[in-house]
């Protein structure tokens, strides 16, 4: 299993809870990774993998070199144009950058093995699949598309003369593509995507969605007072709580959120303070929440920081609503992982929301950057706590019937085994002839 990011993400999630969940399906998965080393530890692979095979490729050094993507190993592009972000966006790059990236990750693979692999799944659409071609031409590729690489391409498409390399980039993706023997993407709206911006057959795309590990989330009795006293919130016991988890970027539309509370808050009928967990150190993109805050006055929001991953069941099981106004989440990880402690969630009806949150019956779905539609849906979500209450148990039968790993894992082994058996077949066939 192959991912390029270090690990911040949830495509890093993603591979954690599948490489874990594989083995029972018959499946064991070794995992080459990108890694930095930060004083509090985050974005250690080696820290965030533990438990799995995994193979670091540490970047630390590119993180603090005058240039990045010129270190030997680079840092790893994005698919998001940030301003002074060191992670260069990929259309950023030009033909010699790019084979600095896939020579670098063809090491990787070479000393992880990969030409002895059954299966290379691939996650997003990077260098990896030119590095594969190079180590291991004869293994099969799974890719597997997050969003992140579709929303680049649209950009491109929209426009082709915004970045200087766009044009490149979009038909190395394309090629890229066409290298998998599946493409799995999350719901059914990206394969439609994928297939039109690729060029690949919709057949070979395989919606499967990302999940949550049973084991971690599910409805539990935690002391909330004392939980939220340590994330810096005072509140009574049966006070309610609105909860916001993940990066601060610019389509997270935190802002936006901090003004509709501030726009909601005199129509609650008891406090509901709002609690924002995360931010990755030192990521963040446009008005930053403390300046949103400033600048609307808002009372009653409290910046809890980022925490592990391994925090989040407790913090869930502590709070009584989601909340998560991007509008382009390709997918929704938290969302899942909310609805399975028994969370409804306020979401955007747009892109992997619009496919998870059910409107009326396991959550909230309101109109992209609709302040007026967030500032409702945050007061009807207060004000009505036994319809709250039905939708959090409605979303909690719904998370644990759909979204539970050791059920996806199996159908990513069966993806597997499909390929394993086709280059079987193919390889036969040549000996034939």
């Amino acid at each position: 299993m192959g991912l390029i990011f270090y690990p911040r993400g949830g495509s890093a999630h993603v591979a954690r809870n599948l490489a874990s969940s594989l083995p029972p399906a018959g499946w064991a998965a070794s995992i080459v990774s990108g890694s930095i080393t930060l004083p509090d530890g985050f974005g250690d692979a080696g820290r965030f993998y533990r438990g799995l095979d995994v193979r670091p490729v540490d970047m630390t050094r590119a993180l603090h070199a005058a240039d990045p993507m010129a270190a030997d190993p680079p840092l790893h592009p994005s698919y998001e144009d940030r301003v002074d972000a060191p992670d260069t966006l990929f259309a950023r790059l030009d033909d010699e950058q790019a084979e600095h990236q896939v020579a670098a990750w063809a090491r990787a693979l070479q000393s992880a093995g990969a030409i002895h692999a059954d299966v290379l799944h691939l996650h997003h659409l990077t260098p990896l699949y030119e590095a594969a071609l190079r180590v291991a031409p004869d293994v099969p590729i799974i890719g597997h598309l997050h969003g992140t690489e579709l929303l680049m391409l649209e950009a491109i498409e929209h426009d082709p003369f915004r970045w200087p390399h766009g044009e490149a980039w979009a038909e190395r993706l394309r090629r890229w593509a066409a290298q998998a023997h599946r493409l799995i993407v999350l719901t059914e709206t990206a394969r439609d995507r994928a297939a039109r911006l690729l060029g690949v057959d919709p057949d070979v795309c395989i919606p499967v969605s990302n999940g949550f590990n049973p084991e971690q989330f599910g409805p539990r009795s935690v002391d909330r007072v004392a939980l939220h006293r340590g994330l810096g919130v005072e509140l009574d016991a049966d006070t309610p709580v609105l909860l916001y988890v993940g990066r601060f970027t610019e389509v997270k539309r935190i802002p936006l959120l901090i003004e509709a509370y501030e726009r909601a808050r005199p129509g609650f009928k008891q406090r509901a303070p709002l609690v924002i967990v995360g931010g990755f150190p030192n990521e963040f993109e446009g008005e930053r929440p403390q300046d949103a805050i400033a600048r609307t006055h808002a009372q009653d929001v409290h910046l809890a920081g980022w925490h592990d991953h391994s925090e989040l069941p407790d913090i869930l099981a502590a709070s009584d609503v989601l909340v998560l106004p991007s509008v382009k989440e390709q997918f929704g990880q938290v969302i899942v992982e909310a609805m399975a402690c028994g969370l409804p969630a306020i979401a955007v009806d747009a892109y992997g929301p619009a496919e998870i949150v059910d409107h009326g019956e396991t959550g909230w779905l309101v109109e992209p950057d609709d302040l007026t539609s967030m500032t409702n849906a945050l007061v009807e979500a207060v004000n009505r706590p036994a319809e709250r209450r039905r939708r959090g148990a409605n979303a909690a039968r719904e998370a644990h019937a759909r979204y539970a790993w050791p059920a996806l894992a199996r159908q990513v082994a069966e993806i597997y085994e499909d390929a394993v058996d086709a280059t079987s077949l193919r390889e036969n066939a040549a000996l034939s002839g």
